[in-house]
C-alpha cells in the first residue's frame, strides 16, 4: 500500500511537472506575449489612423494567438493631447498603451500642452503612409489641376479639411503643397477634424473643397467611388490606385505620416519588455502582414530607444517647418 501511494504521488508530481510545457493554451503565454487587461487608448475619434492603427492591432494580436482580450478605448481631444495627459498620468501602468503618430507631436506644440511624448516610455514606430488628396466624387475638381486652379484664385475659398490639428500630418501636407503651388500658408484655410471619421463626412457633404487623410482610412471610400482620389503625398505611386504622386501632378514636395506606440513612464524593464517584445512577436505574423498590405502602410519599425531618437529628431522638424512656414 505504501509503495502504490508513493508511486501515484510521483506520477501526479510528474503530471504538473511535464503538462504546462505540453498545453499550448493560446494566449501568448508561451511566448511571453501575454498581458492581462492590457488597454490601448486612441487619441481621437472613431475611424480615424490611430483608432484603425490600434483595433487592427488588438485583433492581429489575439488572431496570432500572442496575447488575448486587449480593450480598446476613444479618449479624442486637443488633437491627442488629452490623451497623452492621461497617459502620462497614469505612470507606472504597464497595461496601457497610447496609439499615436506624427499629429500628436503637432498638436504638442500648437496647443501648448502640459505633456510631451519626452514624457512617455518609447515602445514603437509601426507603420508608414503617405497622405492622399481627396474630394466627394461629385466635386467639381476632376484631377490636381483643376483643385490648383481655383485654390491658386482663391486660397480662403477652397477650405481644405484634416483629421489632426494644426502642426500634424494632415495639416503639413496641404501646406506644404500650398507652399509648392506659389500660396501663401498662411492664406490657407485649413479646417481640423478630431480624426478622419469626422472629417469624411464633411468631404462627402462637399463643406471642405477637399481633404487631406491617410489612405488607410479612406481606401474602402475610394475603391467603392464614394471618393475622388486627387493625388498621393508621398514619393511613389500606390499599387492599385490611379492617382499620380504630388512631384508628378508639378508640386515639387512630398510627405509621409508614421503611426506608433508609446506607453506611460516610470515602466520596469520588465513591463517595457513585455510591450516591446508583443509588437516585436506581432511584427513576423501573417495576420499583421496582410493588414499591412491591405490598409496601404509601409513597414516601418523602431523599437525602444530606437523610436525615443526619431521622437525627438521629429519634435524638432514638426518645430522647424512650423516656423519655416510662419505658422
Amino acid at each position: 500500500m505504501r509503495l502504490r501511494t508513493l508511486l501515484a504521488l510521483f506520477g501526479a508530481a510528474l503530471l504538473v511537472v511535464v503538462g504546462p510545457p505540453l498545453l499550448s493554451t493560446g494566449d501568448g503565454s508561451d511566448t511571453g506575449t501575454r498581458i492581462p487587461g492590457l488597454r490601448f487608448m486612441v487619441p481621437n475619434t472613431p475611424g480615424g489612423g490611430y483608432d484603425i492603427t490600434a483595433r487592427t492591432l488588438a485583433k492581429n494580436a489575439e488572431d496570432a494567438g500572442l496575447t488575448h482580450g486587449i480593450e480598446v478605448f476613444n479618449l479624442p481631444g486637443a488633437g491627442g493631447t488629452v490623451g497623452l495627459t492621461r497617459l502620462v498620468g497614469e505612470r507606472g501602468n504597464g497595461k496601457l498603451a497610447l496609439s499615436m503618430g506624427l499629429g500628436v507631436v503637432g498638436a504638442v506644440h500648437t496647443n501648448k500642452a502640459p505633456s510631451t511624448l519626452a514624457d512617455t516610455t518609447p515602445i514603437a514606430r509601426l507603420t508608414e503612409e503617405p497622405d492622399i488628396v481627396v474630394v466627394a466624387e461629385d466635386s467639381p475638381y476632376r484631377t490636381v489641376a483643376d483643385l490648383l486652379a481655383a485654390w491658386k484664385k482663391d486660397p480662403a475659398g477652397v477650405p481644405v479639411g484634416g483629421g489632426s490639428s494644426p502642426g500634424g500630418p494632415d495639416h503639413l501636407a496641404p501646406m506644404l503643397m500650398a507652399q509648392a503651388a506659389g500660396i501663401a500658408p498662411r492664406t490657407v484655410n485649413y479646417v481640423p477634424f478630431d480624426g478622419g471619421g469626422e472629417l469624411l463626412a464633411s468631404i462627402l457633404g462637399n463643406k471642405v473643397g477637399f481633404g487631406v487623410s491617410g489612405l488607410g482610412e479612406y481606401r474602402d471610400q475610394i475603391e467603392a467611388g464614394e471618393l475622388r482620389l486627387l493625388a498621393v503625398t508621398g514619393p511613389k505611386r500606390v499599387p492599385g490606385l490611379d492617382a499620380p504622386t504630388l512631384r508628378e501632378a508639378g508640386l515639387d514636395t512630398e510627405f509621409t505620416n508614421w503611426r506608433g506606440i508609446v506607453a506611460p513612464p516610470g515602466l520596469s524593464d520588465t513591463e517595457r519588455d513585455k510591450l516591446t517584445g508583443l509588437v516585436r512577436e506581432l511584427h513576423g505574423t501573417k495576420e499583421w502582414k496582410e493588414s499591412m498590405k491591405k490598409n496601404g502602410w509601409d513597414d516601418a519599425l523602431l523599437v525602444g530607444e530606437p523610436f525615443g531618437d526619431f521622437l525627438d529628431e521629429q519634435d524638432r522638424r514638426v518645430a522647424t517647418v512650423l516656423k519655416e512656414l510662419g505658422l
